[in-house]
């Protein structure tokens, strides 16, 4: 049975992290701490859902003197409804194997 899109475990993370937080917009930083990801799998994933039209992204001034603008996200009308049916997904798997 092919996998559907968006659910590998990593994928998961980023979308259940962006959906804690969601309204609010998140840094990449953030998303790399809470998601214990590293850079190499976390990018090309906000990467892959900003393209597919999950993910809003844009730049934000550092607050700080001299150190450059980050990088923001947060979930559109769409992403949030990806991140919500991966997130009771996830729950109706537990829910299965804790039968099982």
């Amino acid at each position: 049975m092919p996998r559907l899109p968006h659910t590998s475990p990593p994928t998961r993370a980023v979308l259940a992290s962006l959906l804690r937080t969601y309204p609010a917009h998140t840094y990449g930083y953030d998303l790399s701490r809470a998601t214990e990801l590293k850079s190499g799998t976390l990018y090309p994933i906000l990467q892959r859902l900003h393209e597919q039209g999950y993910l809003e992204a844009g730049w934000e001034p550092s607050p700080h003197a001299g150190k450059p603008p980050r990088h923001i996200y947060r979930l559109t009308e769409e992403g949030l409804r990806l991140a919500r049916e991966r997130q009771a997904e996830g729950r109706s798997r537990k829910l299965k194997g804790a039968l099982t």
